[in-house]
């Protein structure tokens, strides 16, 4: 029996899928413990009931139409938090941190395609399993998809969606025990569990009371980056560079941004802004994850489990080889080091629960809160989409 639903059903089922990942969050410790996305266990969930349906002879179409309009919208609000500004606040720290992290990035890709290859696979399977799930996320891993899809990895969504959950796993599980050997390297040395400078929170924007002017102002300018967007990804399409259709927008985004931050035409609200995308991620999540095919996980459960364990390791030693040694061999590097293992691994919602465990218990650390989510959560997603890119380029 098929079952076919408009536009506004399938966003209705949405919603109510996304209520359910967010009470079974709340409700299994394993699952609020390490950080996973309401979006993902609850269209995780969608995903096996559908399955379910399907053995028993009940198809379900849903009208996704509106999927790519979100994922434009997430990526938007990715180019708005992309200030020049910012960069210059962090200082040399954040610089440094960025090229770390990509080139951890560049690792990423290097050994899960060599490993791929060693064990008889695509070596796009191990970029897949690499920076696009992993340092990118689940969303930017179901934006390549169909890119991977279209170059012979059969079943892309299906394997970037259980690739990302086992990053985030596994950026809460180890997250704490990295930082615990860094900071027993620094008592053993008889360094102080101190920040090494005093350093303010730094309020990046300042809101008013305004709240409705204040949110018109921000769709506003998400619709506004969406359109300039477009066509700059078609510019890049006329001079046969192929990029996937969200760099336009986050192109766009950041230019409105810094311009703004240059010449203060509007005065808008980054925080709105951040939750308008994360809304929109959110039912870019689930839409994706609702159709899913479970099954075709099957054929590469063993090389997919491999792969990560490999990213692990190799995260790990990034961790405190590069990013302890290059952020200065203290206090604040150490928290900084398992920020960058949970964002790298999982999401910048990992890096931040992995560093807060540390500033509870020890003591602040203000420039690790401000170094690692300027650039988990906004900087490295242009570095790695050119990188992904470059793969696709490469491989294919």
């Amino acid at each position: 029996m098929m079952i076919s639903l408009e536009g506004i059903a399938t966003l209705a089922i949405a919603s109510f899928i996304l209520l359910i990942g967010h009470f079974l969050k709340h409700q299994i410790g394993f699952l609020h413990r390490y950080n996973l996305p309401s979006p993902v266990i609850g269209g995780f969930f969608a995903a096996l009931t559908f399955l379910l349906c399907q053995k028993v002879g009940w198809q379900i179409k849903f009208d996704t139409t509106i999927k790519t309009p979100l994922m434009l919208a997430f990526f938007t609000s990715l180019g708005f938090a992309a200030s020049l500004r910012l960069l210059k606040i962090g200082g040399k720290y954040v610089l440094i941190f960025l090229a770390i992290s990509i080139f951890a990035a560049i690792l990423q890709n290097a050994v899960g395609a060599s490993a791929a290859w060693a064990m008889g696979l695509p070596p796009l399977l191990g970029v897949l399993c690499g920076s696009v799930t992993l340092t990118g996320g689940p969303a930017t891993g179901l934006a390549f998809a169909p890119q991977f899809e279209a170059v012979g990895i059969v079943g892309a969504e299906s394997i970037a969606v259980a690739a990302a959950m086992c990053g985030i796993i596994m950026g809460g599980v180890m997250g704490g025990p990295i930082g615990t050997l860094l900071i027993r390297r620094l008592q053993a040395n008889h360094q102080p569990l101190t920040a090494s400078e005093t350093q303010t929170t730094i309020k990046l924007e300042t809101t008013t009371d305004q709240h409705e002017q204040n949110l018109l102002i921000s769709v506003g300018l998400l619709l506004i980056a969406m359109w300039l967007g477009s066509f700059i990804s078609q510019f890049f399409t006329q001079v046969n560079i192929t990029l996937p259709a969200y760099i336009g927008t986050m192109l766009a985004a950041a230019t409105l941004r810094n311009l703004n931050d240059v010449f203060q035409w509007l005065k808008f609200d980054d925080q709105q802004i951040e939750q308008l995308g994360g809304v929109a991620l959110s039912y870019f999540l689930v839409l994706s994850l609702m159709g899913l095919d479970l099954s075709k996980l099957s054929a590469v459960a063993l090389p997919l489990i491999i792969l990560i364990l490999l990213q692990v390791v190799l995260m790990a030693t990034c961790s405190m080889l590069l990013v302890f040694k290059f952020m200065g061999k203290d206090y604040e590097a150490a928290v900084t080091a398992t920020g960058f293992y949970g964002f790298m691994m999982g999401t910048t919602a990992n890096a931040m629960a992995n560093m807060d465990a540390f500033v509870k218990r020890y003591s602040p650390s203000p420039r690790a809160y401000l170094v690692v989510p300027i650039v988990g959560a906004f900087f490295i997603d242009f570095a790695n989409t050119l990188l992904i890119q470059l793969c696709l380029n490469l491989f294919s």
